[in-house]
């Protein structure tokens, strides 16, 4: 969205026309459009009241009901902190009330689109959201005008005075300027606000800093809590936490959304990898959150299982533990590795539909499973992997 697009788009005329839109996954674009450019609105309204409509749906799967009347951009929303997700790191900075008295005043510092924000405010904290970009930072204006605890500035986040703030929450942005059509930044040094500024401005308050779950890990500092997301089986973020905002005794956590509440695993350090054991009639794949976090040893002997493995993050068990921090599969047989002998194997069989996971091989399984040729009525998984460093092909069965 351009500048000019969202002033057409926040005058009275451009939000009426919003918010009278039907939910846009209902509508027929080509004729809603007709109607409305008949109706005397101009073209560039209509296109920008319809791009906001169609990322109001889109956005519904990380706001829910908050979405139909936020605004957003392209890329502020690809990069927005799930409402969920937000709630949690805000109630971290609840957590320093106690400590101050009064409620912590916090800077948002790359606040995008103000989800983040949002979420504090929600509790009743004290927030100054921050962009540097001022389409971006106008429609956080927006989107945080409902909550009189929240304000905004235009300004890049190390020209900030900080001095009337408790605590900091950093953002960097990871991709390349503008609103639609942005790369991924690779280098932490050209993220905004830089990785080592954001890391500086931890030893002078509590900070906390969300990246991405693939993040570099021997670039975490010592002294930071660092907690890998995952939101129904999806791996999100890492946030790191510093100072107050920092549990003590955890460097590593993993930290699992889903349908039914919250789970998570917690240590000191990354865990010791559990031994390599023979197959077994379970395989766990653990969640990313606990991959990422390399708390895999730990969960392998909370399971009694051992690696499948060396190097792989497949565990596997004689027994069945149910647990939330893995996908747990029966191993119904072991298939030839070749693939003209496997592709035999699953038409015998008469698998039409397979699921392929793989770990530890090089294969793509969507090029895989059109060179099987698969035929007939049933369904399957297939795991490619490593067993004690040989390679094996097993059909399972995930266990509910």
């Amino acid at each position: 969205m351009e500048r000019t697009e969202l002033v057409e788009l926040l005058s009275p005329e451009g939000l009426r026309l919003l918010d009278s839109l039907p939910p846009y996954d209902t509508i027929d674009v080509v004729r809603v459009v007709s109607e409305l450019r008949k109706a005397g609105h101009a073209p560039g309204l209509v296109a920008a009241a319809l791009s906001q409509s169609r990322l109001r749906a889109k956005a519904g799967a990380k706001f829910g009901e908050f979405a139909s009347r936020m605004l957003f951009t392209e890329a502020g929303l690809e990069q927005a902190t799930r409402l969920r997700v937000a709630a949690l790191h805000a109630g971290r900075f609840a957590a320093l009330r106690p400590g101050l008295g009064r409620a912590p005043r916090i800077v948002d510092l790359g606040c995008g689109i103000g989800g983040d924000a949002m979420a504090m405010a929600a509790i009743d904290l004290d927030v100054t959201a921050v962009d540097a970009d001022e389409v971006t930072a106008t429609v956080a204006s927006y989107n945080l005008a409902p909550f009189p605890q929240a304000s905004v500035q235009h300004s890049p986040a190390e020209e900030v005075s900080l001095d009337d703030f408790d605590a900091a929450w950093l953002d960097p942005a990871r991709r390349t300027g503008g609103h639609t059509n942005t790369s991924r930044i690779t280098r932490p040094e050209d993220y905004s606000p830089s990785l080592d500024w954001a890391f500086g401005l931890a030893t002078r308050m509590p900070v906390g800093v969300k990246l991405g779950p693939g993040h570099d890990r021997d670039l975490i500092p010592v002294e930071a809590e660092a907690q890998w997301v995952s939101v129904e089986g999806q791996l999100v973020e890492m946030g790191l936490w510093f100072g107050a905002l920092a549990r003590d005794g955890i460097r590593r956590s993993a930290l699992l959304l889903t349908a039914t509440g919250a789970v998570e695993m917690t240590a000191t350090a990354d865990s010791d990898d559990a031994p390599v054991g023979e197959l077994g009639n379970y395989v766990y794949e653990p969640d990313g959150a606990v991959i990422r976090a390399r708390l895999i040893g730990d969960l392998a002997r909370t399971l009694g299982a051992e690696m499948l493995s060396e190097g792989i993050a497949y565990l596997t068990a004689p027994t069945l533990v149910h647990t939330p921090f893995a996908s747990a599969f029966r191993v119904l047989e072991a298939l030839p590795v070749d693939e003209k002998k496997l592709r035999l194997a699953l038409q015998e069989r008469r698998i039409g539909t397979l699921e392929i996971k793989k770990r530890g091989v090089d294969v793509d399984p969507a090029t895989l499973r059109t060179r099987l040729k698969l035929k007939g009525p049933e369904s399957a998984t297939l795991i490619l992997t490593r067993a004690a460093g040989h390679r094996v092909a097993l059909l399972v069965e995930r266990v509910r």
